[in-house]
């Protein structure tokens, strides 16, 4: 039997914005001041080259500039910490967080720079993306001489979550004790399904 829907009443749809709404907003804006004006932020030339060590084992090509829609999907998929697998099947996720997976790729960061370090971090997950490379060990040291909070091992896992990486990345967690604990990162990066 067919659904007749013209004998049913219709409803009003109410206004997105209603009359009291109005009031409401002209009340809170009739006190409000403009901000003071602030100098333009300046940028670095993007078509720079970036400063390379001279012994960079990854001299891959430079990330492509990002687009806005790239930025707004890296904002809308939420910022990675150590050991998140959402968005993965579970028994990838149990394989990737206990290290049984293929290494594909494999980048030691230490005795580098804080500037070197994150260049050179930047190029191998642009070069291993290319690459069709999954699985991959970042190795940051534990920063012993820092009493275990080394510069490397913190600020990688906020360098994973920048925009220009993180569209790029899946998941990272310490690696198993046999590839460098909490020394290291294990990291699975997103497969290209335009291939």
């Amino acid at each position: 039997m067919a659904d007749d829907r013209s004998d049913r009443p219709k409803r009003k749809r109410r206004p997105l914005i209603t009359s009291e709404d109005v009031r409401l907003w002209a009340k809170v804006v009739e006190k409000a001041k403009p901000l003071p004006e602030t100098p333009p932020v300046t940028l670095p030339d993007a078509d720079a080259e970036p400063d390379l060590p001279e012994n960079d084992p990854y001299p891959s090509p430079r990330l492509a500039p990002m687009r806005e829609t790239e930025r707004r999907v890296a904002r809308l998929q939420g910022e990675l910490s150590h050991g998140t697998t959402a968005g993965i099947d579970k028994r990838t996720a149990e394989r990737f967080k206990k290290g049984e997976m293929e290494v594909q790729g494999r980048l030691d960061l230490h005795g580098m720079t804080r500037e070197a370090a994150h260049g050179a971090l930047r190029r191998f997950i642009a070069d291993c993306t290319a690459r069709q490379r999954r699985f991959v060990i970042i190795v940051t040291g534990k920063g012993l001489r820092s009493e275990g909070n080394g510069i490397l091992r913190s600020e990688v896992p906020r360098w994973l979550n920048e925009p220009e990486l993180r569209t790029q990345i899946l998941s990272f967690s310490y690696a198993q004790p046999r590839d460098g604990g909490q020394g290291a990162l294990y990291v699975l990066l997103k497969r290209d399904r335009n291939e």
